[in-house]
């Protein structure tokens, strides 16, 4: 039986919580990495709207240290301004030999308590699909599966179909250029790809939520570790731009991570997503990583196909969202 404290969480905390978060999510984290992301939050300000439900923004943490003063188990439970009104979102885990002696539960309640405190309406967490037990603990807990989001992992030594990069030049031909955020550096080039990301995102399967003003986006998606402007690679017509696809590389991994991709509505079934994410294995190769990863929502069948069918990504056990009324 473990002997347990749940307290709040303090920074001393952070290379054990990044070791944590390590066991459950696929592209690895530092502590320093983690720091640096927190820092970049101002302290919470929560409040509601005319409707009486929760708006704003927090982050509370949790740990539960054991007996020799060892972070076992950790918890965060967060919003973002720009969240669904009502929503929570946590993540929770504990060390794998740990469990099963009430730490998980602990924590659990810990911020079950301070969700009901502050009236949100929705819990939202993200588990393995392959993570049984942690399965049967949230659905035991109320938690119903909303929407599966499938994993992909491409063996960049092993891709062989050096026929699409064919697309590339095709695109062109029609009048589509690409190029880098390098290339096209300056606020109103990043405006520019800012209002691309805007309106891509609401097609998104399962996105709900209002889009972050600049300076927040920026933050998230330029700024952040990993993320470099050659990495952005833009299509564009005329002065537009219609497409992108951006990467994010990780120190810690041989491995590069498709940040996003998105294509203006009229401008899609023209293979030019495709060639973004070609243009993209091109710069991962040159990185020297060895494999490109990406998540895919179950309802986004484009590209699934763009993905599996013609790139050959492999899949690997994806996420469940799991929800669950407060």
């Amino acid at each position: 039986m473990t002997n347990f404290t749940i307290r709040p969480f303090r920074k001393e905390d952070y290379p054990a919580v990044a070791s944590l978060l390590n066991l459950i999510w696929s592209m690895p984290i530092t502590a320093e990495q983690l720091q640096a992301d927190e820092e970049s939050i101002p302290p919470g300000q929560l409040h509601y709207n005319e409707d009486g439900q929760l708006m704003g923004w927090d982050r509370p943490k949790w740990v539960a240290e054991n007996e020799q003063g060892e972070v076992i188990g950790y918890t965060i439970i967060w919003r973002a301004p720009w969240s669904e009104p009502g929503n929570l979102y946590l993540t929770l885990i504990v060390r794998p030999e740990e469990r099963r002696y009430g730490v998980g539960r602990a924590l659990y309640d810990e911020v079950r308590s301070w969700a009901q405190e502050v009236k949100a309406t929705l819990l939202v967490s993200s588990l393995k699909e392959d993570d049984e037990t942690s399965l049967r603990f949230a659905q035991r807990r109320g938690y119903d599966k909303e929407r599966h989001t499938f994993e992909s992992v491409l063996n960049l030594p092993s891709f062989s179909n050096e026929d699409l990069f064919q697309c590339i030049g095709m695109a062109e031909q029609s009048g589509i250029r690409f190029v880098t955020l390098a290339d096209e550096p300056g606020e109103e080039n990043e405006r520019k790809l800012y209002e691309l990301y805007r309106i891509t995102h609401q097609d998104i399967p399962g996105y709900s939520e209002d889009f972050p003003w600049f300076e927040e986006w920026r933050k998230w998606n330029l700024d952040l570790a990993g993320i470099r402007p050659d990495y952005i690679h833009i299509a564009k017509e005329g002065e537009r731009y219609i497409g992108v696809v951006t990467l994010q590389q990780n120190e810690q991994s041989d491995a590069i991570y498709h940040h996003y991709t998105g294509v203006l509505p009229e401008y899609r079934g023209k293979r030019i997503g495709l060639a973004l994410k070609l243009l993209g294995i091109q710069s991962a190769r040159a990185a020297g990583a060895n494999s490109l990863r990406t998540h895919n929502d179950s309802m986004n069948a484009p590209m699934l196909h763009i993905n599996r069918d013609l790139l050959g990504f492999i899949a690997v056990p994806g996420d469940y969202k799991m929800v669950c009324t407060v």
